[in-house]
């Protein structure tokens, strides 16, 4: 990456595009399995534009993030710097993890709050080949009866869900959309 394009790909007009991003970002977690367009930055590969838009608009300096697999390479950490001054760290450090499914594993590397502050948990950025609402039931808050999405791992998932008030919370990533998948949702694999 040469140093020019180290300062591209962020928000056009920040206030606007990252308002815009975090409605997205929240009402995707509100309503789980809804998916949603979210856009805003162009990343650097393998990154894709739904999971950089979600970096720049929920990551600051405060904000640890840890990279998976192929989105920990040199382009994405400048440019991850560069947008939002985020500080890498380990999974167990993590606020925010970006990567594949196989490249986020095992859940447990990540913090699921404790019982006084169930909060100071890691939210997993999964990017995913495909999105669609088919696959495993959703059901829990936000969901008028079910919903279906399209998730990696429907075991693994509802093992989290099972921690609830503690557990991980989820964004699901594929082109410009997103999905999300907080801890409080009962999840069914697949009829």
């Amino acid at each position: 990456m040469d140093g020019s394009s180290l300062y591209a790909g962020g928000f056009r007009d920040a206030p606007v595009d990252a308002a815009h991003a975090f409605r997205a970002a929240m009402t995707a977690m509100a309503r789980p399995g809804d998916i949603r367009r979210i856009v805003g930055a162009t990343p650097p590969a393998p990154l894709s534009g739904a999971a950089g838009t979600l970096l720049l608009t929920l990551c600051d300096p405060e904000t640890r993030v840890h990279l998976g697999g192929a989105a920990d390479n040199d382009a994405v950490r400048q440019w991850l710097s560069f947008h939002t001054g985020a500080p890498l760290c380990d999974a167990g450090e993590a606020d925010f993890a970006l990567g594949s499914w196989a490249d986020l594993m095992p859940l447990s590397r990540y913090r699921i709050g404790t019982p006084e502050y169930p909060d100071r948990s890691a939210t997993l950025i999964v990017e995913c080949e495909t999105l669609e609402n088919v696959g495993a039931v959703l059901s829990g808050p936000g969901i008028r009866d079910t919903a279906r999405l399209s998730l990696p791992d429907a075991g693994a998932l509802q093992g989290n869900a099972m921690l609830y008030p503690l557990g991980c919370d989820f964004f699901f990533t594929c082109g410009d959309r997103v999905a999300a998948l907080p801890r409080s949702t009962t999840i069914r694999a697949e009829d």
